[in-house]
């Protein structure tokens, strides 16, 4: 059985984490494999945005600890350079897509599971979706670019109270903070997010790509940076077949067709 389900509609990719007897953690194996279905869908024209979920009552529980224990008490020093070979490359991938990414948030998300869906840019959950950062129960730091994503979604305050006292979060309680953009309810969760995901993949991904860039150049940067961000990325977008068509439609006052070219 896969580890990860990989699945084409509409352009839109779908990975769906497939360990639901633990949770959906994170083997080595999945990890490698995540890391590897990233990269092809970001170099596939065909597919202009992607889903993430899990299968069966949960996202992703994060690293798996029987694994990971196991390698430590072998002598493996794979644990301990799990962070610099998987987690960063998978958040680089993630938030460096060249498209929409929607995390489909079903049941638990821990860890790097949580972290995850935090790089992706939009989080759809399901009402029994809970987020916890538990990193500090087994005596670790955050990892998975959380230390970067969660204070730009929830405030610096908010970031820290999850990471150091380990409480979960519920769907409402997400919402309400900014963690994730809608709730809906758990058997529409799917649905809802292959629905966002293919009117997105029909837009003009070029200019989603360039949104994305400007707003990363934008998050550390000064107000000249964000500028000059905004002056090339405007640049870019100006001259995109999806710009010259969308102007077209407005002017003859039809509905523009997008190749996110």
């Amino acid at each position: 059985m896969s580890e990860l389900l990989v699945d084409d509609a509409d352009g839109v990719r779908t990975f769906t984490f497939n360990r639901p007897e633990s949770f959906n953690a994170f083997t080595v194996a999945l990890k490698e494999s995540f890391l590897a279905a990233l990269r092809e869908a970001s170099a596939d024209e065909s597919v202009r945005a992607v889903v993430i979920t899990g299968a069966g009552r949960a996202f992703c529980a994060g690293q798996d600890l029987k694994e990971h224990i196991g390698l430590l008490q072998a002598g493996d020093p794979a644990p301990l350079h799990t962070v610099e070979k998987h987690y960063n490359p998978i958040v680089r991938e993630l938030i460096g897509m060249p498209k929409p990414v929607i995390a489909a948030v079903n049941g638990s998300a821990a860890g790097a599971g949580a972290s995850f869906a935090y790089a992706a840019d939009l989080r759809i959950a399901g009402k029994s979706a809970k987020f916890l950062m538990a990193f500090a129960n087994v005596g670790l730091t955050a990892d998975s670019g959380a230390s970067y994503t969660l204070p730009r979604l929830i405030g610096h305050g908010r970031a820290m109270e999850m990471m150091l006292l380990a409480q979960p979060v519920g769907a409402e309680e997400a919402l309400r903070v900014g963690m994730v953009n809608q709730v809906v309810p758990d058997e529409e969760l799917l649905s809802t997010a292959h629905l966002l995901a293919a009117k997105l993949a029909a837009g003009p991904t070029t200019a989603y790509a360039k949104i994305k860039e400007a707003l990363a150049a934008a998050a550390d940067g000064t107000l000249e940076d964000a500028l000059e961000a905004e002056r090339r990325t405007q640049a870019d977008c100006g001259a995109t077949a999806d710009h010259r068509e969308a102007v077209d439609a407005f002017v003859n006052k039809r509905a523009p067709k997008f190749s996110g070219k």
